[in-house]
């Protein structure tokens, strides 16, 4: 995955030790000593089984590497200073800066970073604070690390300009994100009543008012200060059998990068190679021979802070099949994830962690709403526990006995009910998942 990775033709891979990644400690090594061997150009790979070779063109070819280290709730469990854990976010940074900032400058590149989960700016300035002492620690000049920053929390949607002015020495720019934007809307308003009720997520697309909103205030805020604005996430996995399937989705793809792309920003991602052609074309007839459009200040945009909250205007509901996908979702990422896989394809979608976050946290916010769902039926614990039960049976039916008994398919369906229907709303779903995590 990693030759794929920057064998893809994007600009840019985000090496992902975070959502997309169950933090085993053998993926949480294994992913240091790959890109370490993608540096070295030792990374060549025969597949066993099928004897297919993977290799690495040439260097001038290969995506730069952008590496995304854990949250900062997220703890390590291997690793203990004065019999504590230290935090997931230490680990993955410390490792790859400590082993790759002087082979990266040596490469012409440097060592660049996407940090997650940021939820004010005084987290950017303890990540400042890490910066400052890493590049004196190793004796490289300050500036050297570059970070995007993810704004993927309602409270740091109210804090861009602090984010980047704390990180003003190191600020490559911020990006949109969108599940874990939504589960963080559930989180901080979990109990605001039917205002903040999201419908379906499938139905909350970037062209919600509160979301287009929040979207024209990132690259507004982002090129008055010089900084880039990275859209959002593409997250069809192509389907090799269905080319109608194919052919809906990447006119839904393309239309998104069109938006982006048209709105000002400088750069886009996706979760599969396949779509990559896709996403360049559409900012590429846009930016020309422009390798960004910061010129563009958007001078136009006035988002208030009502506009950023203002989930109410969304004309959708939570629908029946809305908590079926949430359950069905939900049981499947996380029996992939208690297993080590962090990245999954799940109906033609690639799912991580925040997947699974804005799931239970729906199905919670529609419980504690007491939502009445199209057919009459209200959410309550009892319905989502019927439906678990359902989407349980179905899937031994669907992998067979053996499948199922050698997977972590119970265990997943009770840990997504436990932190759906506990009162007491545990912040992260990883968290206690991290406690059944084997590895």
């Amino acid at each position: 995955m990693t030759v794929n990775a920057l064998n893809s033709g994007a600009r840019v891979w985000l090496a992902d030790f975070e959502d997309a990644s169950a933090p085993t400690w053998e993926n949480v090594v294994l992913g240091q000593l790959n890109l370490i061997d993608a540096y070295e150009r030792r990374i060549d790979f025969t597949d066993p089984r099928t004897g297919k070779s993977y290799a690495l063109r040439p260097a001038e070819e290969l995506a730069t590497v952008v590496m995304r280290p854990r949250g900062w709730h997220l703890d390590e469990r291997h690793l203990l200073v004065d019999g504590r854990p230290v935090p997931g976010a230490l680990v993955d940074f410390g490792l790859y800066f400590f082993h790759n900032a002087q082979r990266l400058i040596g490469l012409g590149k440097g060592p660049y970073f996407y940090l997650p989960k940021t939820e004010s700016h005084l987290e950017a300035r303890l990540w400042n604070d890490v910066f400052v002492f890493a590049q004196d620690h190793v004796g490289i000049p300050q500036g050297t690390v570059r970070a995007t920053v993810l704004i993927e929390t309602i409270t740091a949607a109210y804090e861009m300009e602090e984010i980047l002015y704390e990180l003003r020495d190191h600020a490559a720019g911020l990006n949109a994100g969108r599940w874990d934007y939504l589960f963080s809307i559930v989180k901080n308003f979990r109990d605001g009543g039917a205002k903040f009720v999201l419908p379906d997520r499938n139905a909350v697309t970037m062209t919600a008012p509160f979301m287009r909103a929040y979207t024209e205030l990132l690259v507004r805020t982002c090129h008055r200060r010089g900084a880039h604005a990275i859209g959002g996430m593409a997250a069809f996995i192509p389907s090799r059998r269905d080319a109608e399937v194919n052919k809906v989705a990447f006119e839904k793809v393309k239309a998104d990068k069109d938006r982006e792309a048209g709105d000002g920003f400088d750069g886009s991602w996706v979760a599969h190679p396949d779509l990559v052609p896709i996403a360049m074309a559409s900012f590429d007839a846009v930016l020309g021979d422009k390798p960004n459009q910061k010129d563009r200040l958007r001078e136009d945009v006035h988002v208030t802070a009502a506009e950023l909250i203002d989930v109410a205007s969304l004309d959708a509901h939570p629908t029946y099949e809305g908590l079926r996908n949430a359950v069905q979702v939900g049981i499947r990422y996380i029996e992939a994830w208690l297993r080590g896989l962090g990245a999954v394809a799940i109906f033609n979608l690639m799912e991580d962690a925040a997947t699974a976050e804005i799931s239970r946290s729906q199905i919670w916010q529609w419980i504690n709403a007491g939502v009445v769902f199209e057919n009459g039926e209200t959410a309550t614990p009892e319905l989502a526990r019927r439906v678990a039960a359902e989407e349980l049976a179905a899937i031994r039916e669907e992998v067979g006995e053996e499948a199922f008994a050698a997977g972590r398919w119970q265990q997943a369906h009770d840990l997504l009910l436990h932190v759906s229907l506990d009162a007491d709303y545990a912040d992260f779903l990883t968290l206690p998942a991290y406690e059944q995590l084997v590895g």
